[in-house]
């Protein structure tokens, strides 16, 4: 079971010296950013969450960097290793079940209701102690300006809570939200997502929520690419062990984590776009400003004394970072099934998530590589993917130094690289255009003749076990 809900998280910190809380007066405009920043990206003993009890211009406490290390993150999800909730998916998902990867997939869905993950509906919830109607406002609320070429301040840890208004389709994601004014924000919904996908298939005003803490889990399953038919509530609920409970909204007809530490609910009006950004984003760059939906603030409920959760995105490694490594750790069984060629993966933090995946594959016949790329191109979000480096199976991929030797040493361009064009991320600065850009797969892996090699393979050098179990037993002997 993991933490019930912010402050039990903050709690569970804190009693495990992950926790750093300051008592000075801090601003929310950069300052929190720079702290947070150098903590981030200090010595390992010195990453904690951390908990500014006075922020300039507002009664309400910030929360910050809480999933900023993999142990942090591991324990928001309820294990101690981010492994765990993987394992637990590849029980789920026997290879030798039939049909196709889109039944396996539903067949997921099932399994997991079937786990008694299902929400469960409250008529009060801790989110609803104080509850504003009548003038409902964003000025209390410590929205953070993290970067000095910003718009203005941003909400960067939501749960932004939509319905498809043709299917009835719950969506949870989380979207940065740029503040207008104290009744309006800027819904950074891209294209590719859930919310933008309710947005574009509705005629009239579509109601949303935004749901600020609550369990841990319900965070992290906004953030994950789930696949198309997976309830993030459900889901959220399956990690945690025990269904989210849900509290139906006041102005609007959505339900929310009855434990989040505030809710702001309102709606976006489909035919209504406003500009927003430049943003400082997790690419190391400032996001273009564009024109993105508009939400409108109808009710505002908290706890009596909440806490605000934010996080700052920039050039990693972050805090978003570790929300990142616990999709690639739990969804690489599902992958799997599709492609069970696949051993390993990773996404690394230089890679900013869509820059560059690495694989590693069991390759049994010229061109397996291109197929596994290609495939990867085909799942899901994966098709933001800009590179894509594929290794053999002995490789580890998380030894970056061991991937570049390979990828710099086991290709010949003309004949291992694919280029490809296709969808991109929409904060992606370098593509063709927005949205829309170049691809690279590298197939890094041991070559042979059937892989038109135009002359031997060379053996790769390694000693001799005996002589390493020698060396081994007679270190000392060395003086070492």
């Amino acid at each position: 079971m993991g933490p019930r809900d912010l402050r039990d998280f903050v709690a569970l910190l804190d009693k495990r010296g992950r926790l750093h809380r300051i008592g000075a007066p801090v601003s929310r405009d950069l300052e929190i950013t720079e702290i947070t920043d150098r903590v981030s990206k200090g010595a390992a003993d010195g990453n904690r969450a951390l908990y500014f009890e006075h922020v300039e211009g507002a009664d309400v406490p910030v929360l910050i960097n809480a999933f900023g290390t993999e142990e942090r993150m591991a324990w928001a999800l309820g294990v101690e290793s981010l492994d765990e909730p993987g394992e637990r998916v590849a029980k789920l998902l026997d290879p030798r079940m039939p049909g196709g990867f889109t039944d396996k997939l539903r067949k997921l869905a099932a399994l997991i209701d079937v786990a008694k993950a299902a929400p469960r509906r409250v008529t009060s919830a801790p989110c609803q102690e104080v509850v504003e109607t009548s003038r409902p406002s964003l000025a209390d609320l410590p929205v953070l300006q993290c970067w000095p070429g910003d718009a203005g301040r941003f909400i960067t840890l939501p749960c932004v809570i939509s319905r498809d208004p043709v299917t009835g389709g719950r969506n949870v994601g989380m979207y940065r939200l740029q503040m207008f004014d104290d009744r309006t924000l800027g819904m950074h919904w891209q294209i590719h997502k859930g919310g933008a996908e309710h947005e574009r298939r509705g005629q009239d005003r579509m109601p949303v929520a935004i749901a600020l803490g609550g369990e841990p889990v319900m965070t992290y399953a906004a953030s994950a690419p789930l696949p198309p038919g997976i309830d993030e509530i459900v889901f959220a609920g399956w990690l945690q062990g025990a269904g989210i409970e849900l509290v139906r909204c006041r102005t609007v007809d959505l339900d929310v984590p009855a434990n989040a530490e505030i809710v702001l609910e309102g709606y976006v009006d489909p035919g209504e776009r406003r500009v927003e950004g430049p943003f400082g984003d997790h690419t190391g760059y400032y996001s273009l400003a564009r024109e993105y939906p508009v939400f409108h603030l109808t009710a505002v409920t908290r706890r009596g004394r909440p806490i605000y959760p934010t996080t700052v995105v920039g050039r990693p490694p972050q805090e978003d970072y570790w929300l990142g490594k616990a999709t690639e750790r739990l969804f690489l069984p599902v992958i799997r099934v599709m492609l069970p060629e696949v051993v390993d993966m990773n996404m690394p933090a230089e890679g900013v998530f869509h820059n560059l995946v690495i694989v590693s594959i069991r390759k049994r016949y010229p061109g397996h590589a291109r197929k596994v790329m290609t495939a990867l191109w085909g799942m899901g979000l994966m098709m933001l993917a800009k590179t894509i480096v594929v290794v053999s199976e002995h490789v580890d991929v998380h030894d970056l130094s061991e991937v570049a030797w390979r990828a710099t040493g086991n290709i010949d361009p003309k004949r291992d690289l694919v280029v490809i064009e296709g969808p991109m991320d929409d904060l992606d600065h370098a593509a063709i255009r927005h949205r829309f850009g170049g691809k690279l797969g590298i197939d890094a892996t041991e070559k042979d003749a059937t892989d038109e090699l135009g002359q031997p393979w060379p053996q790769e050098i390694r000693m001799t076990d005996e002589m390493r179990a020698r060396v081994t037993r007679r270190w000392k002997d060395y003086g070492f």
